[in-house]
Parts: C-alpha cells; sequence; structure tokens
C-alpha cells in the first residue's frame, strides 16, 4: 500500500472515529436534556378530601377545556379515554384520566397532575405528545389546575386501557418530544396585559389558556407546531376548513362583541349563522358550562382579534349589499334561480333590515365567500342540525352544484367555484357525520 493511500486511510479512520465520538456525545447529550424524573405514586385521594365548591369549579373548568370531548370514546365511559386523533404523523389515542389506579391517573398527585399540564411530562417522566395541547395550559393558574384535579380526580374510576398509538419508528420515542418542546413549547402562565382591561385579559386567558382556541382556529407548521405569526387566521381540521376569527374571516361582515357573544353563548349569529360541527360541540358541552361574563370577555378579546372596531363602516356596508341580494333575487327567472327559489328562499329570505339567526341571509356567511365550498357542500348535502334538512336525498349533484354557483354568483364579489359538481358527489359518498 502506497504512502498516500496509508495516510488517507489514516484520515477516514479518524474521521469515523470522531463521527462515532460526536455522535455518541450528542446522544447522551440529548438523553441528559431529554429525562425527567417520575414523581412518586400516591394513594388515590378520597372524594371527601376536596371541598365542594372546588370541584363544582373544576366541572366548569373541564367543560370549557372540552376535557370530555378529547377523553372520551363513542360510546364510552366518560373520561375513559381511547379517543383517536388523526394526525400526519400517525394515530394517537387520548389516555385513560379518571382515578382508576391500574389504567388511570388514580395515583398521581397533583403535583404530577400539574406537571402534566404545565410540561407536557407524565408522572413516569415520559413526554407527552402535543395533540394533548399543554403548550395551551401550561398557562393556566395554580388556582385552577387544583379546581381540575379536584374535579377529575372525584370521577367515577374506569378500568380501561386505550388502544396503543400508532406512530412510526423514530416518532414513538417519546424522548423527542424533547427536541419538539425545544423548538415550540414555552412553559409559564400567561402574562396579563396592562394595556387592555380585565375582561380583554379574562378572554385572553380563556381563549390562549383553558379553551385552547388556537388549537382550531390556527394553522400549523410541516411539524405540527401552531404558527403563532399567523395566530386564529384559519386552518384545516379532519379535512375541513376551520374559519378564520382575524379580518382573514371570509365573511363580508365583521364579528362585533355582540354577534360573538350571541354565538358562543347560544350557537346562533344573525349574520354568521348558527354553529355547526365541532363548534356545535363546543358551544353546546364546553362553553355553557361558564357564566355569561365569561363568554362577553371572550367576545371582548375576539373582537379585538378581527378588529372590529375600526370596521364599522365595513360592516354597514356589507350588511346593505347583502340586503339588496335578497332583493334582487326575486327577480331572477333562469333554472339555477328557480331551484334556489325552491329549495332555500322559503327559509333564507330576510326583508327588511334586519336577519334571523336561524335563517340567516346567505351573503353574509363566511361559508358562501370562502374558497373552499367543502363546509357548504356539507351543509347542504348532510343538512345543518335541526334548522336545516338534508338536501342530499332530493337534488342531485348536478342541482346541488347549480344552487351553490348561483349563491357565489349573486351573494358574493368573489370568482365562482370550479368543479363543483364533482366535489358535491365527492362529499355525498363521505359518511354522514
Amino acid at each position: 500500500m502506497s504512502n498516500s493511500l496509508r495516510r488517507g486511510y489514516a484520515l477516514l479512520k479518524r474521521f469515523l472515529a470522531g463521527t462515532l465520538v460526536f455522535l455518541g456525545v450528542a446522544v447522551v447529550g440529548f438523553t441528559a436534556f431529554a429525562w425527567r424524573s417520575a414523581i412518586a405514586p400516591v394513594a388515590t385521594p378520597s372524594v371527601a378530601s376536596f371541598a365542594p365548591e372546588r370541584v363544582a369549579q373544576g366541572e366548569v373548568l373541564a367543560a370549557a377545556g372540552f376535557c370530555a370531548t378529547c377523553h372520551t370514546v363513542k360510546g364510552g365511559k366518560p373520561f375513559a379515554g381511547g379517543y383517536a386523533m388523526t394526525t400526519g404523523f400517525g394515530t394517537i389515542y387520548s389516555s385513560n384520566i379518571t382515578p382508576d389506579v391500574k389504567t388511570g391517573i388514580g395515583t398521581w398527585s397533583l403535583a404530577a397532575f400539574s406537571r402534566a399540564l404545565r410540561e407536557g411530562v407524565a408522572d413516569d417522566g415520559s413526554h407527552l405528545y402535543p395533540v394533548f395541547p399543554y403548550d395551551h395550559f401550561t398557562k393556566l393558574t395554580d388556582a385552577d389546575i387544583a379546581a381540575l384535579y379536584a374535579y377529575v380526580m372525584t370521577r367515577p374510576a374506569v378500568e380501561y386501557e386505550p388502544p396503543a398509538n400508532l406512530l412510526p419508528f423514530p416518532l414513538n420515542m417519546r424522548a423527542l418530544q424533547a427536541g419538539w418542546k425545544l423548538l415550540f413549547f414555552r412553559s409559564g402562565p400567561l402574562e396579563g396585559q396592562p394595556a387592555h382591561d380585565a375582561a380583554w385579559n379574562r378572554g385572553a386567558y380563556l381563549a390562549e389558556g383553558l379553551s385552547h382556541c388556537g388549537a382550531c382556529h390556527t394553522p400549523r407548521n410541516s411539524l405540527g407546531a401552531e404558527d403563532h405569526s399567523r395566530a386564529y387566521s384559519g386552518a384545516m381540521l379532519d379535512g375541513r376548513p376551520v374559519p378564520a376569527l382575524t379580518k382573514a374571516n371570509f365573511s363580508p361582515v365583521p364579528w362585533s362583541q355582540d354577534e360573538l357573544f350571541s354565538y358562543l353563548r347560544t350557537g346562533t349569529s344573525s349574520f354568521h349563522g348558527r354553529a355547526g360541527g365541532p363548534m356545535a360541540a363546543v358551544v353546546r358541552d364546553g362553553l355553557s358550562k361558564l357564566p355569561d361574563t365569561d363568554i362577553r370577555a371572550l367576545a371582548v378579546y375576539f373582537a379585538d382579534v378581527g378588529d372590529t372596531a375600526a370596521r364599522t363602516g365595513e360592516m354597514q356596508a356589507a350588511v346593505k349589499r347583502a340586503q339588496n341580494a335578497e332583493i334582487l333575487d326575486l327577480s331572477q327567472h333562469d333554472e339555477s334561480a328557480r331551484l334556489y327559489l325552491t329549495a332555500c328562499a322559503s327559509c333564507h329570505y330576510n326583508g327588511g333590515a334586519s336577519s334571523a339567526s336561524n335563517r340567516p341571509n346567505l351573503a353574509t356567511l363566511a361559508d358562501v365567500n370562502s374558497p373552499d365550498p367543502t363546509n357548504l357542500i356539507r351543509i347542504v348535502v348532510f343538512g345543518h342540525r335541526a334548522d336545516m334538512p338534508a338536501f342530499g336525498s332530493g337534488l342531485s349533484n348536478a342541482d346541488i352544484a347549480r344552487i351553490l354557483a348561483y349563491l357565489r354568483a349573486t351573494r358574493t364579489t368573489s370568482g365562482p367555484w370550479t368543479d363543483l359538481e364533482a366535489k358535491v358527489a365527492q362529499i355525498r359518498s363521505q359518511p354522514r357525520p
């Protein structure tokens, strides 16, 4: 072997050895960084050890935080887990948070419970996946965490082991979540904003923390973290568009404080219609437990997010245009207009200056003005709660497409939707929600 080959071989060996040493140090360093200690188990606290008023407070907080929604599988026992959350990385099943000592959190202390909410770490030191919104719950106060603990620990214990998560290697290694946290997670309670009043700050606490509104309404990056530079600008959830809560909302009528309060309190709004899909459950099963003062605080906060105060003139102009569209509708006589008049106008025609929340003026709805017709098609095909019948069984794909195209042309200033009939057929083929 020549001297040059020997020197090259020696350099290669040193490079490989250095690389292995570097990787070894990196693995050891990351392991040390990711390691969290276990918190010793405790005997399950007795129901009598919690003050009734604290348990009652925890019940309200758990509802507003939608704990049962994510920790209860359809047909299962409340809080026993097993709810499947499909992500771009695999399927994760919610955990059992009843006080069962074998499969639940019956041996968790308040300190372990608090760490899970504040840091996303379980009692055994393992990192929790961020489908559990600890990035929001970290903002909760000690008192609210203690009340939530009191409530869940006084629920009936259910022995149930949720299915194993379906995540590919290496994403099934929980220690890697420490790297995700390093990039995207900042722990700590929400700081008050002195520039805003108490109602705004209370609304921010509820929206940013307990009710984690951004988890659905904020788009996420390629690693599944919320993109806070586009907070509340709308997202996709289970293949459906989730509307923006900022000025990017597609409705031409800004959300006023009063409209937000009505929608969050009752699920209805004169200009924006009724809550549907997941939002209907948010209002019905979650926010319904909060007092009016908290709902008003949320309305104050989100009216500010949407810059409503500066858009009063915009609102008045949009309402006037919508009313004109209703009047002009009656002079249309082509086939698409006749379909609309036959199927829709008897409920959705609103004469005068007002609009009924259970039969809103369609020109003001975000779904009609959105570039994506998915939500509107689903409503027409499958119906919308008790107010809107399902037209999927009575109208053909072509008929529905013609009605939607007519609405788009007469109720908005936006361009037409494309491939409507094919989209109607594709959504009709899906299971009824």
